[in-house]
């Protein structure tokens, strides 16, 4: 797949950090020349019903460590979110937005603001859930549950 976009948005709050997380980063670095990164703040997650367990500073570690682990030589930024679109309903260069199944119809949204403040709608590019060995989806909610790892491997089942 070659480069499609100039500049490409993906966002999330990424606790704890899984492959789910490694494929959005890894399509959008796939599609776009920079990759803007919005990390979900600790407010703003709570505000979204999510209860990160690890801080944004953090979280913000864990992406680095993978983005610098790969994508040393490419363009990249993290924005600090503190509401659902970020720099994706102010920044007009923006081209595309990677994401899943679940942040979906989030994409829409921020199109909609993006209308609203004059600027041209983004390309949506969905990726598919990551599986677990389960088969089910890799989640957030189903590692901090206990049922599996990080990589999708079965741990156990929650009663």
């Amino acid at each position: 797949m070659g480069r499609r976009y100039g500049k490409v948005a993906i966002g999330g709050t990424f606790d704890p950090f899984h492959m789910g997380h490694m494929k959005l980063i890894d399509t959008a670095f796939a599609l776009g020349d920079e990759v803007l990164i919005g990390l979900s703040s600790d407010d703003l997650a709570q505000s979204m019903g999510k209860a990160p367990d690890r801080s944004f500073e953090e979280r913000a570690c864990d992406l680095m460590e993978y983005l610098e682990s790969k994508y040393r030589d490419r363009i990249y930024s993290i924005h600090k979110l503190e509401d659902p679109f970020g720099p994706l309903a102010s920044d007009p260069d923006i081209q595309a937005l990677v994401v899943s199944p679940e942040t979906e119809e989030r994409g829409k949204e921020a199109n909609e603001a993006r209308k609203s403040r004059g600027m041209g709608a983004v390309d949506i590019v969905r990726i598919d859930f990551v599986l677990a060995e389960d088969g089910e989806p890799i989640s957030s909610r189903r590692i901090r549950r206990g049922e599996i790892d990080k990589e999708g491997r079965v741990l156990g089942r929650v009663q």
